[in-house]
């Protein structure tokens, strides 16, 4: 089993940045040979690392420390005014919980979501081999969240459990239900999933302060920083 101590790192040769213009990144990455168990996946986490399918990364550009890893704190979370209206407007969805899997609606939801959503990011166009790569494989500590409307799947998260939290690894919704605010609905069923497994946060990923798409994750409050190597309070964001 592997450790931090006998983890082996590599790095990517640098490459346009996908969220900043004119940026190069460079990413760091576990040696995917490496077997990653609960426990590790949990210290790397508290690290800053993320996973991508069966890959567990993190941010290594020279130069540059624009990308913060952040998270909820689960137990001192209180939604604002425009949370507890998302929740209110939402009586209708209903959730459940799955095991990551290929299906076709997943996957032509995954679709819709890419095409109107992100057609002009990587992950355009989207595939079968993509959804699986990314969503599926990989997935020990993982669950797909389903949100339904009567009979129509409407949005789809991908989580992890971690000793100390949940990992909010992606959510795509319906882009004719944009209007419900499902991504914001997502992460405050994961806050209340978080407190009924007596865990502590929920981790966000990575927050860019110029990157508008990342807004939403200031919204969270209070929402922890990982700086210079230790979580702190983030005092000093604008909620957009």
């Amino acid at each position: 089993m592997s450790s931090l101590r006998t983890l082996v790192f590599f790095a990517t040769p640098a490459h346009d940045c996908s969220y900043l213009p004119d940026r190069e990144a460079t990413t760091m990455f576990v040696d995917p040979r490496a077997t990653v168990d609960k426990r590790l996946y949990s210290q790397l986490t508290s690290l800053g690392f993320r996973r991508s399918g069966s890959h567990y990364y993190r941010p290594h550009c020279e130069g540059c420390n624009a990308c913060i890893p952040v998270r909820i704190d689960a137990t001192r979370f209180r939604p604002n005014r425009s949370q507890r209206r998302v929740w209110r407007d939402n009586p209708d969805v209903r959730f459940a919980l799955a095991p990551p899997r290929f299906q076709e609606r997943y996957y032509t939801l995954y679709a819709r979501y890419i095409e109107q959503r992100h057609y002009d990011g990587d992950m355009y166009p989207p595939s079968r081999e993509q959804f699986t790569s990314f969503l599926v494989e990989g997935a020990n500590q993982s669950h797909f969240l389903e949100m339904w409307a009567e009979e129509r799947l409407i949005g789809l998260a991908v989580l992890d459990v971690l000793d100390d939290g949940l990992s909010a690894i992606y959510t795509l919704f319906d882009p004719d239900e944009a209007d419900r605010g499902l991504g914001t609905l997502a992460v405050l069923w994961q806050v209340d999933e978080a407190l009924r497994r007596d865990l502590s946060y929920v981790y966000l990923g990575y927050w860019i302060r110029d990157c508008r798409k990342m807004n939403y994750k200031t919204r969270f409050r209070p929402l922890e920083a990982l700086l210079n190597g230790q979580w702190q309070v983030m005092a000093d964001h604008k909620s957009q």
